[in-house]
């Protein structure tokens, strides 16, 4: 398999290990992702291999977020879009954007932004192939 991707992983801090396992296990199965590897006090997430690490920070301090952060998780539908806004809402996340088109970004895409339980700002995003295709045909 020829990986397109230009990232190996990302790996986020927490400070509510148990509850954001949880709130990331509900969550990142709305987009087929699910856990692929664990140990303790960190668990990584993907389809087929590790891409998202969620895990406490290891020298012992506090996680914190970073201004301008935030983290894009490919959804392959509109819907997978508002589930994995709604799934989140539900588990405890705020809004920092509901799903919708986002036109500034391109017309193609569609997407949804929460902040998770550590104030981590998450993204589910959709890149609709067949309207890209018209705009380029």
């Amino acid at each position: 398999m020829n990986n397109p991707s230009i990232m190996s992983h990302v790996s986020i801090g927490t400070n509510k290990f148990n509850e954001a396992s949880k709130f990331y296990d509900t969550v990142l199965a709305t987009i087929g992702a699910k856990r692929v590897f664990e140990f303790p006090g960190a668990i990584a997430y993907g389809k087929e291999y590790p891409e998202f690490w969620l895990q406490e920070p290891a020298d012992g301090g506090k996680a914190e977020t970073a201004n301008g952060v935030h983290f894009g998780f490919v959804a392959d539908s509109k819907d997978a879009v508002h589930a994995f806004f709604d799934a989140a809402i539900a588990a405890g996340a705020s809004g920092d954007g509901e799903p919708g088109p986002r036109p500034h970004y391109g017309e193609p895409y569609y997407g949804c932004f929460v902040r998770d339980l550590d104030g981590h700002k998450i993204e589910a995003t959709y890149w609709d192939e067949a309207l890209a295709a018209k705009q380029n045909g």
